[in-house]
């Protein structure tokens, strides 16, 4: 599905050129990628930290708390919308876009810039948890997948007395170091593939333009190949998306080139058991490295997601949620 509904507004644009009307009604609002909480006020969402956040929560406020923690940077939770289940389970379940992706308000490049840029997820994280806790006693667990689990990861190591446990799925690292050494295995691109032409091809429109959502439309385009056939990260196809942030993306991956970072100074200090996941499908991970990336962690447990790739809580849910509620409800 995602990947019809993304080449319609390109089929669009052809038949706008065509016309002769101009290239410029592309760039308008909602031409290209979906509306933002800002533009489209009926999304449910937060004013929190300096920004405006798509936030939307399931089950009853006083339930232990389980925040959902989207991958990229730049990703966003549609494809983590399985996790609704945990609602029913007795957890008060918040999803949220992170600041500057998804359907959250869209955030230039400056204000994701400087060594402290990462510091404002966490921030923004925080806020979230304070303004959806009703008791001091409400305990909270996270649940982070990729870059939200290096996300959640960070959180943990800044305030390891604020949460009760974590489900993580394969986080790159817990260091720059760490990430980029995994991103060197994950992410390759097999030139003349019909993937890369799929993602290259918006460049021919829009080179140059500068407008944010462009960028994201183009930005959406880089899925093609990451999920392509024989990815290296084990993916059954396309998973379902709103908006890649393209700012946040490039900004952050520049930020952590230039500064880099490590969520493991004060890991030691948290002391509830983690349950850490990992796929059978994507090549760039397996057991040893999830052992290598969870061992800062004092009490890991770690369990592998048969038949699915990277992303656990869309293609791998059916081994992902038994495990994962058996830990929740052994934590709560």
């Amino acid at each position: 599905m995602r990947k019809v509904k993304r080449f319609i507004p390109l089929l669009l644009i052809t038949g706008c050129c065509a016309s002769s009307c101009r290239m410029e009604d592309a760039a308008k609002p909602g031409a290209l990628v979906p509306l933002t909480v800002d533009q489209d006020f009926t999304l449910p969402s937060v004013h929190i930290n300096g920004t405006h956040l798509h936030v939307e929560s399931f089950g009853k406020p006083g339930d232990p708390l389980l925040f959902i923690i989207h991958g990229g940077p730049g990703g966003d939770y549609r494809s983590m919308l399985n996790a609704r289940a945990y609602a029913k389970d007795g957890f008060h379940v918040v999803f949220y876009d992170q600041r500057g992706t998804g359907l959250s308000k869209r955030e230039n490049a400056e204000n994701f810039q400087g060594e402290n840029a990462v510091q404002l997820f966490i921030d923004d994280l925080d806020a979230l948890i304070t303004f959806f806790r009703v008791t001091d006693t409400q305990k909270v667990f996270l649940m982070g997948h990729s870059w939200g689990a290096m996300l959640a990861t960070g959180y943990i190591n800044q305030h390891p007395h604020k949460v009760s446990g974590a489900v993580l799925s394969e986080p790159g690292g817990f260091s720059w170091a760490q990430t980029s050494e995994y991103l060197s295995r994950s992410n390759k691109v097999k030139f003349f593939s019909e993937a890369l032409s799929d993602m290259t091809f918006p460049e021919q429109i829009f080179a140059g333009r500068p407008e944010h959502e462009i960028l994201d439309y183009k930005a959406a385009f880089a899925a093609n190949y990451e999920n392509g056939p024989g990815n290296t990260i084990g993916n059954a196809g396309i998973y379902p998306f709103w908006r890649s942030g393209a700012v946040s993306f490039k900004t952050l991956i520049e930020n952590a080139e230039k500064y880099g970072f490590d969520f493991t100074t004060r890991l030691h200090l948290f002391k509830p058991k983690i349950l850490f996941l990992y796929s059978e499908l994507n090549t760039a991970y397996g057991k040893n490295w999830a052992e290598t990336v969870s061992s800062p962690y004092p009490d890991a447990e770690l369990k592998l997601i048969r038949n699915s790739g990277h992303e656990v809580l869309h293609f791998g849910w059916a081994d992902y949620y038994p495990y994962s509620l058996t830990y929740l409800n052994q934590m709560k």
